[in-house]
C-alpha cells in the first residue's frame, strides 16, 4: 500500500480537456485594441552588405502602417542571440531580420513584407565548421566575436574545464576548453583494448507545434511595457527586455502564456526587438513566426563533431576516456561544445580523462538549447564505443556498462561526489527487459537489438510559491514559471499531499512577473525538482495557518486536529468539525480577527539529482536499400519518484520519439552559400506516429535526497540514448557501425557497401 494519498497516482492533466477541444488560448490568439501585426523581412544571403532598403511599395499595400529598419530603432549592440536586432549595415545569416512591417492584419503585414526591396552586395560566407577553421578563412566577426551569454546555463549545462585562447587574435574560434585528470597518455599505453571513432550530428531544429510568438504593449507612462509570449522563462525575458529598453525591470511585466512546445528554444530570442518595435509604434504589436521563419531564423541545436576514445583493461575496467568536440554554433558563440565534451565522460568511472572542445562561429543562424543539449551526440559517441569495446573484450554489453557505471559516492564531473543515483538500477532493469533478453532470437530473424544509456545531471535554480485558501474550500497555488509539460497537475498533487485536500480542490495559477513569486526558466529537467519543495512548503504553511485558526475556534491544540474530506476535525471526534471554506471565510470578512490563510514557500536547491534512461531498440535493415525500420523501442527510466506516472510516461515517450528523429530523420541541410535546403516541413523530415514504432515504458524509482518526495527531473533523459541504441541495433543486425546522423537509407547503404 502506498504511503501517499495522491503522489504516485496516475492523474489526467488539468488542462487536458481545454487543449484537446481547442479552448486553451495561446499567444497567437491574443487580440488587443489597436494591435498591429508584424512580419519580418528576412535576409536571402548568408553574408552581404546592405546597400539599400526600400519600403515604399510596402506602404502602398492596404492596411500597412509602417516599415521599420534599424534606422528607426535604438542602436542596441546585438551581443547575443537573446538580443538579436534588425540588421545594421550587413547581414550575417540567411533568415536574419532586416526590416519589420506593421499592418492592421497579419495578411497585410505578409503582403507588405513581400513588397519590401533590399539591395545587397554579396560577400563570401563561412558555412561549415571546417571552413571556419581553415587557413585563410573569412572572418564572421572581423571586429571580434560578441561575448553575450547563451542559454546553456538555463538548462543546467555547465561546460566545465578552463577556457583557452588568445583573446587578441581575430578568428572564427569562439572559445576552447580543456580539462584533464590523471595521466591519459600513460593509461592508453597500458590499455589492452582501445576503441576510437569520430561522430557527426547536424544542426537539428526543436520544431515545436507552436512557433515562437510575442505580443508587446507599450506603457507610455514609464517607458516600459507588458509582454505576452510563448516563452520558457518569464523572469529571464523581463530582465532581457528591460535591459534592451533601458528601463528598470519593475517597469516590464511579462505573462508566460501556455506554450505549445519549446524543448529549449524559447528562453529568449526576439523579445527585446519586439519590445523596441512596439515602443516605436506606440501601439501593441503581435509577431507570430511562420513555420518557414521558425526554421530559418530561430535557434536550432548545434552541429557537432566528437572524436571519442576509450581505453580498457582486459577485464573490462575503463582506465581512460578522451573526447575532442567541435561545435558549429552559428553566428553567436555558445559553450555547448564544452558541455558535450563533459557529457561524454560524466557517468562512467575513469581515473584518466582528457576533454577538449572548440566552438566555432559560422554564417548560419545562432544555436540554442534543445532537450538535453548536445547529449544525444555525446552519448551516441560513448555508448557506441562501449558496445564496440564489449565486442572486442568478449563481454556482454550491459555487464561492461555495469562494471564501469557511476555509483553513489563516486566523484562527479562537477567536482563533488555523486549523491544517491540510479544508473546501476536502470541498467539492471534494462538487462531484464524481454526485448534485450531475446536479442539473439531477434538476430536470427535478420533483425538487430541495441542498448544504450544516457544520464543528465539536472539543472538548479531557486524558486518560490504562494498558497491561499479560498472561501469555497479551494486551495489556490501560484508560481511564476511557464507551463510546458503538464507540471501544474504534478504541483497540484504535491500541494494536495502536503495540505490534505483532494487534487480536484487545488487550483494552480500561473501569473505575470508582477504578481507571481520568482520562478526559474522551465528547462534542464529542474522545474518540478526545484519548485516542488517550494510548493510543498507553501501548502504546509497554509495548513499550519488553517489549523491554528481551527485550534482557536475549538479551543484545542493544533496537534489534535486533522484535515479530512475538506473539513478540519478534532481527532477522534468527527462531529467536532468545520469546513475548510468556513475557516477561510473567518479570515476574509469585515471585522474578522484572523489573518488570511496565505502560505508561502521558497527554496534554493543546491544538490543535483542525476537521472538516467536506458533504451533498447529493435531494428530491421533492408540491405538492398539501406532503409532502417525501427520495430520496437523500450524506454527504461529512473525518475526518483514518479509524482504523476501518467505525465512521466508521456515525457518518456515524447523524448524517445524526438530521439528517433535525431537518429533516422532530422537534419538542417545547407548548401555552400549558406542557404537552408530543409526550410519547411516538406523538406525537414520528422517521425510520425507510425515511424516512431511501438514504445514500451518502464519506470524505475530510486528516490533522490532533495527532490519533492524523492522526485528527479524526467524531461531530458529520454531523448539522450535513443540515437546510440538505434546505432547499436544497426550494428547488431549488419556489423556496420554508423557514426553520422541521421542514419538515412543512402548513408546506411554506403556503409553496407563499404563493409
Amino acid at each position: 500500500m502506498s504511503e501517499f494519498s495522491f503522489v504516485g497516482k496516475p492523474t489526467p492533466v488539468i488542462d487536458g480537456p481545454a487543449k484537446v477541444t481547442g479552448n486553451l488560448k495561446y499567444t497567437g490568439d491574443l487580440k488587443l485594441a489597436g494591435m498591429l501585426h508584424a512580419r519580418f523581412v528576412l535576409s536571402t544571403y548568408a553574408h552581404a552588405n546592405i546597400t539599400g532598403v526600400d519600403g515604399s511599395a510596402a506602404l502602398d499595400v492596404p492596411g500597412v502602417q509602417r516599415v521599420l529598419t534599424c534606422d528607426d530603432l535604438p542602436d542596441v549592440t546585438p551581443s547575443s542571440r537573446a538580443r538579436l536586432m534588425l540588421a545594421r549595415g550587413r547581414v550575417i545569416f540567411v533568415g536574419q531580420p532586416i526590416a519589420i512591417v506593421l499592418a492592421d492584419t497579419a495578411a497585410a503585414a505578409a503582403d507588405g513584407a513581400e513588397a519590401v526591396e533590399v539591395d545587397y552586395e554579396p560577400l563570401d560566407a563561412v558555412t561549415s565548421m571546417d571552413d571556419a577553421v581553415a587557413e585563410g578563412a573569412n572572418i564572421v566577426w572581423p571586429n571580434g566575436i560578441p561575448t553575450g551569454a547563451g542559454d546553456e546555463a538555463a538548462h543546467g549545462a555547465d561546460t566545465g574545464g578552463e577556457s583557452e585562447g588568445d583573446e587578441e587574435e581575430v578568428s572564427n574560434i569562439a572559445g576552447q576548453t580543456k580539462m584533464e585528470t590523471g595521466d591519459v597518455d600513460a593509461a592508453f599505453a597500458e590499455a589492452d583494448v582501445i576503441v576510437e571513432r569520430s561522430f557527426d550530428t547536424p544542426m537539428v531544429h526543436q520544431s515545436s507545434i507552436e512557433t515562437q510568438g510575442w505580443v508587446a504593449q507599450p506603457n507610455p507612462l514609464n517607458g516600459g511595457l507588458t509582454m505576452w509570449g510563448s516563452i520558457q522563462s518569464p523572469f529571464g525575458v523581463r530582465y532581457d527586455v528591460a535591459e534592451v529598453l533601458g528601463v528598470p525591470e519593475s517597469d516590464v511585466t511579462v505573462y508566460g502564456m501556455p506554450v505549445g512546445g519549446a524543448f529549449g528554444a524559447k528562453f529568449g530570442l526576439y523579445e527585446g526587438l519586439v519590445g523596441l518595435v512596439a515602443t516605436a509604434a506606440g501601439r501593441p504589436v503581435s509577431l507570430i513566426l511562420t513555420r518557414g521563419e521558425e526554421l530559418l531564423s530561430t535557434n536550432p541545436a548545434p552541429a557537432l563533431r566528437i572524436r571519442g576514445k576509450l581505453g580498457f583493461k582486459s577485464d573490462g575496467t575503463l582506465i581512460a576516456m578522451q573526447s575532442d568536440v567541435t561545435a558549429d554554433t552559428g553566428v553567436y558563440p555558445s559553450g555547448l561544445g564544452g558541455f558535450a565534451a563533459m557529457q561524454f565522460a560524466s557517468f562512467y568511472r575513469s581515473p584518466n580523462l582528457r576533454l577538449e572542445s572548440t566552438n566555432v562561429v559560422t554564417n548560419k543562424q545562432s544555436v540554442g538549447a534543445y532537450r538535453a543539449p548536445t547529449s544525444p551526440t555525446a552519448f551516441m559517441a560513448v555508448e557506441t564505443l562501449f558496445d564496440e569495446a564489449a565486442a572486442q573484450l568478449g563481454m556482454d554489453p550491459v555487464e561492461l556498462r555495469l562494471k564501469n557505471a557511476a555509483r553513489s559516492g563516486d566523484p562527479a564531473p562537477d567536482g563533488g561526489d555523486f549523491p544517491v543515483i540510479g544508473m546501476v538500477e536502470t541498467l539492471e532493469a534494462a538487462r531484464e527487459h524481454p526485448l534485450w533478453k531475446n536479442r539473439e532470437a531477434s538476430r536470427a530473424k535478420g533483425r538487430g537489438v541495441g542498448i544504450a544509456i544516457g544520464g543528465w545531471m539536472g539543472g538548479l535554480e531557486p524558486g518560490a510559491s504562494v498558497c491561499k485558501l479560498n472561501r469555497d474550500g479551494v486551495l489556490q497555488v501560484q508560481i511564476g514559471t511557464a507551463d510546458l509539460s503538464g507540471t501544474p497537475t504534478s504541483f497540484a498533487q504535491l500541494a494536495a499531499e502536503a495540505y490534505g485536500v483532494d487534487v480536484d480542490k487545488v487550483r494552480f495559477v500561473y501569473s505575470d512577473t508582477d504578481s507571481a513569486p520568482y520562478g526559474g526558466g522551465v528547462g534542464g529537467s529542474k522545474t518540478l525538482y526545484t519548485l516542488g519543495n517550494a510548493v510543498i512548503r507553501a501548502a504546509e504553511d497554509a495548513r499550519r495557518q488553517t489549523l491554528a485558526i481551527a485550534a482557536e475556534e475549538f479551543e484545542v491544540s493544533a496537534e489534535d486536529l486533522e484535515i479530512v474530506d475538506g473539513r478540519v476535525q478534532v481527532r477522534g471526534f468527527p462531529d467536532r468539525s468545520v469546513p475548510l471554506g468556513d475557516l477561510a471565510g473567518k479570515a476574509m470578512t469585515f471585522g474578522g480577527r484572523y489573518d488570511p490563510i496565505h502560505g508561502s514557500g521558497s527554496q534554493a536547491v543546491t544538490d543535483r539529482a542525476p537521472s538516467f534512461c536506458a533504451q533498447i531498440a529493435e531494428v530491421e535493415v533492408d540491405e538492398e536499400t539501406g532503409e532502417v525500420n525501427l520495430l520496437n523501442l523500450a524506454v527504461v527510466q529512473e525518475v526518483g519518484r514518479a509524482i504523476n506516472p501518467l505525465t512521466v510516461e508521456g515525457q518518456m515517450q515524447g523524448g524517445a520519439v524526438q530521439g528517433v528523429g535525431w537518429a533516422l530523420y532530422e537534419e538542417m541541410r545547407y548548401d555552400d552559400d549558406g542557404q537552408l535546403l530543409s526550410g519547411s516541413w516538406m523538406d525537414y523530415a520528422m517521425p510520425d506516429a507510425v515511424q516512431a514504432s511501438p514504445i514500451q515504458t518502464q519506470i524505475v524509482e530510486v528516490p533522490s535526497i532533495s527532490g519533492p518526495f524523492g522526485a528527479r527531473g524526467v524531461g531530458e533523459p529520454p531523448v539522450i540514448p535513443t540515437v546510440a541504441a538505434i546505432a547499436n541495433a544497426v550494428a547488431h543486425a549488419t556489423g556496420v557501425r554508423m557514426t553520422q546522423t541521421p542514419m538515412t537509407a543512402p548513408r546506411v547503404l554506403e556503409a553496407l557497401e563499404g563493409r
